[in-house]
């Protein structure tokens, strides 16, 4: 943080019992606020109703009020995810829901804001606040009232899909993060929906898993940031797509009514994810008030119940009340809400610029790699270094205003650049005498309203891994069908998987999409079938092909133009996606190899990695420099070029554990944990999530969390913490012992408490301070320890409990990397 330490409040929730979820009394409120920040009403106590909203309730028929619980088509879209139509009679306007977890998704033009993740390794709760107010803006200007983010989901395991969507596997830093988010994103008008609720921690069987886990563990992991959310005044919660110890959580009545309502005080309503309702009275029943995008459950069916007596009227009147207060607390039921800005487009480039340098986490500089001299020979290599990776794909991805290359940005900085693909990821032709007949594969064109077909074999020289391309133009039901000795090579994905496209492998440069699918073709002749549609426009459509052999030419390629430069930066890519989890945390393709082949031609190569979460790194000795960008919005070239010449300090932090390969992390080898068996995933990590787990099993990552290298160097010294009553006050003196000014994140560290009959972790994250020094400038750092982290949930009591006694705090550079050790006597 860059200057007094986050005090968010926090209540007391949910229990679970024998598997199921169960409500306990309300405990007292244990909330220290946070300067400036109200505290929401007490756990049980029913928010005040607004008159306004009671007239417009009494005066609404039953199908107005049902028309106000669930989506419908958008009779003027603008590209957005969802719209709940309004009553025009009654002055009660639509509500336009858009993705935007690192921008504004519609179909024009927004800024496209770095990755969250990337984001959340500022370390920095007020560039959070920033990071909000552009999407707020934005979101407000391009006509939407609703905003589905930010995302919150723990990163419990590094194969998740959408870990570039949330911010960290810690619940202290999630927590302050989500909190400034949020304040950003509706200080500007735009209401905020905090999601998934709750552990919805991968992407593989998301919309039937049953997540079994223990209630102290979901108290001091999961739920911290999604009640920090709360606490921020977010206006809306998803519902997650799996079940929570059985039940889903779109009809969990505990989790949304006695948690969320009753413990923490939640007076906004609930939304399923899109298609995430499996029932009618019971969602509803549950504390379920919107249903999304359609009314297959909230739509016929509940008028329906209603009628017929199944559902009582005032459930629906409780549901609507909910929207409607929501809507009269941001002005749009009186007429008082601001008129809708414009775009302030150079604003939000300059903050998604400040995000990237911010974020930028330098893992590794040995031997000076680092920065760059301007003027200099450099080799730029791989795919993301010629093609931007702006975002992630899913609901993540934004149309940005621009989007420059890293080549582009490194060009004018050097007096030579010699550029290499190392990776061609759209593939190259088919040899013309691999097909018989004949079959121009480039550029296949067929007319609007024709059908073309061919039949014909497809010829290999020797035994091989193929990976067929193919690209086309249309929308995915007129994607050309291709049968390879009959089998059909790319098929439909089910439901919502097919339109979330990637923000650099589905679409080619001259923007037709891509689809892939790697087989191993013997050697001799295949039967190969195309059957393609024009529809009513016409199409066009190319198949390609990547072997080993055209990814040797590649190598071949990069390694001459590594010799033939002082420095290399080699891009190196992985296209996280919403909808599928990941398989391994290697780079896919053919990186590694690339990897090493361009290193041992030059070991000045610096890696930039353009991924979405950790990765393994078996190439990481033979390299210069290692430096995460994550998904860098488009501002991520002039930010990736200011650090790697030393424009910027990298200043970003590791908000998740590096493990060392696929068989040292959290999950690995458990299939219990993950992906789940049997339909059903155990945490049985318990509270050891993230770098908790690595100091438990004593297992020692690549990276640790908040690890992360400057440019210059800092020395801690002379550590003291003292208790005030609700917490901890930790100070020490900070000096930057290097050449230049730079970034340091200093942070602190808390052990067990002896006073606790529990298992507690080694140490957990207590607090931290995003600071800039001077060459040769020292400061005394205060970072505030919150009562509720020197805390632990106990499950006897059902709630939390001060861990008493003496205390043992660390200060560090990261995890492991701790330098000073002190003591403070908790709770007096």
């Amino acid at each position: 943080m860059t200057d007094t330490a986050p005090r968010h409040p926090r209540r007391s929730a949910l229990c679970l019992l024998g598997g199921a979820i169960a409500l306990t009394a309300a405990a007292p409120l244990r909330a220290h606020a946070r300067e400036g920040h109200a505290v929401p009403a007490r756990e049980g106590r029913a928010p005040g109703r607004s008159a306004r909203v009671e007239g417009l309730l009494a005066r609404l028929t039953l199908d107005e009020k049902i028309s106000l619980l669930h989506g419908t088509t958008d009779p003027r879209p603008l590209g957005q995810a969802g719209y709940v139509p309004g009553v025009e009679r009654l002055g009660i306007p639509p509500l336009r829901l858009a993705d935007g977890p690192a921008g504004v998704r519609v179909t024009r033009h927004a800024t496209a804001l770095p990755a969250p993740v990337m984001l959340a390794s500022a370390f920095d709760p007020d560039l959070a606040r920033r990071y909000g107010r552009v999407i707020g803006r934005e979101g407000r200007a391009l006509g939407q009232d609703v905003l589905l983010s930010p995302m919150v989901n723990l990163i419990r395991t590094p194969y998740a899909g959408r870990n570039f969507e949330t911010f960290s596997e810690d619940p202290l830093l999630t927590a302050h993060l989500v909190a400034a988010e949020i304040e950003g994103i509706q200080s500007e008008g735009l209401i905020a929906t905090v999601k998934h609720f709750a552990l919805n921690n991968q992407e593989r069987d998301r919309m039937s898993v049953d997540v079994r886990v223990d209630e102290r563990t979901l108290h001091e992991t999961e739920l911290r940031g999604f009640e920090a959310a709360v606490a921020a005044g977010a206006g809306a919660v998803m519902g997650a797509y799996n079940k929570v110890n059985g039940t889903f959580a779109c009809e969990n009545e505990a989790l949304l009514t006695g948690v969320l309502r009753e413990r923490w005080g939640f007076t906004g309503f609930v939304m399923t994810d899109w298609s995430a309702a499996h029932s009618t009275r019971e969602a509803l029943l549950a504390g379920c008030d919107l249903e999304m995008p359609d009314g297959t459950h909230f739509g016929a069916p509940l008028a329906s119940a209603v009628r017929d007596g199944g559902v009582s009227e005032a459930h629906v009147d409780r549901a609507v009340r909910r929207v409607l207060a929501v809507m009269d607390r941001f002005g749009l039921l009186d007429g008082t809400v601001p008129r809708r800005p414009g775009r302030d487009a150079a604003a939000g480039a300059a903050v998604a610029r400040e995000v990237a340098e911010a974020g930028a986490t330098l893992l590794r500089n040995t031997d000076g790699t680092l920065p760059l001299t301007a003027g200099g020979s450099v080799a730029v290599i791989g795919p993301t270094g010629a093609r931007p990776l702006v975002s992630g794909g899913g609901s993540a991805h934004v149309v940005p205003d621009h989007a420059d290359s890293p080549l582009d940005a490194i060009r004018p900085r050097a007096a030579r650049v010699i550029h290499a693909l190392g990776e061609d990821v759209f593939g190259k032709p088919l040899p013309a005498d691999a097909l018989d007949p004949a079959l121009a594969t480039e550029a296949q064109h067929v007319e609007p309203g024709r059908t073309w077909r061919y039949d014909g074999t497809l010829t290999v020289d020797a035994t091989e891994t193929w990976t067929l391309v193919l690209h086309y133009s249309g929308t995915p039901p007129l994607r050309p069908r291709i049968l390879l000795d009959s089998e059909e090579l790319f098929p439909l994905k089910p439901g919502w998987d097919e339109y979330f496209t990637g923000g650099l492998l589905t679409h080619a440069d001259d923007g037709l999409s891509v689809r892939r699918r790697t087989l191993t073709l013997t050697r001799g002749s295949h039967r190969l079938s195309v059957t393609a549609r024009g529809g009513d426009t016409g199409g066009l459509f190319r198949l390609r092909r990547i072997t080993e052999g055209t990814r040797a030419q590649d190598v071949a390629e990069a390694v001459r133009a590594a010799r033939a430069a002082r420095d290399v930066v080699l891009f190196a890519y992985e296209d996280a996606i919403e909808g599928q989890d990941r398989t391994t945390v290697a780079l896919p393709g053919n990186q590694e190899r690339l990897i090493e082949a361009v290193a041992a031609a030059n070991p000045r190569t610096t890696v930039v990695l353009n991924t979405s979460s950790a990765t393994s790194m078996p190439w990481l000795e033979r390299t210069g420099a290692v430096l995460q960008m994550y998904y860098p919005g488009q501002e991520g070239a002039a930010a990736t070029a200011a650090v790697l010449y030393g424009d910027r300090d990298p200043g970003g932090r590791l908000t998740q554990t590096f493990p060392a390969d696929d068989d040292h992390h959290p999950v690995a080898g458990d299939p219990r944990r993950y992906p789940g068996v049997d339909g059903t995933e155990h945490y049985t990590e318990g509270v050891h999530i993230g770098h908790r787990w690595y100091d438990a099993e004593d297992v020692r990552p690549l990276f640790p969390f908040g690890h992360g290298l400057s440019y210059t160097s800092f020395a801690y010294r002379d550590p003291d913490a003292r208790w005030t009553g609700d917490g901890l006050d930790v100070a020490f003196t900070v000096r930057n012992t290097g050449p230049r000014e730079g970034v340091d994140v200093p942070q602190v560290y808390a052990g067990p408490s002896p006073d606790l009959p529990l298992v507690q972790p080694v140490r957990v994250l207590a607090g931290y301070r995003r600071l800039a020094l001077r060459a040769g400038e020292e400061r005394r750092v205060s970072v505030r320890v919150e009562r509720r982290t020197l805390s632990s949930w106990d499950p006897k009591q059902h709630d939390w409990v001060l861990g008493t006694g003496p205390r043992t705090l660390w200060i560090g550079a990261s995890s492991l990397d701790l330098r000073l050790r002190t003591r403070a006597r908790v709770g007096g």
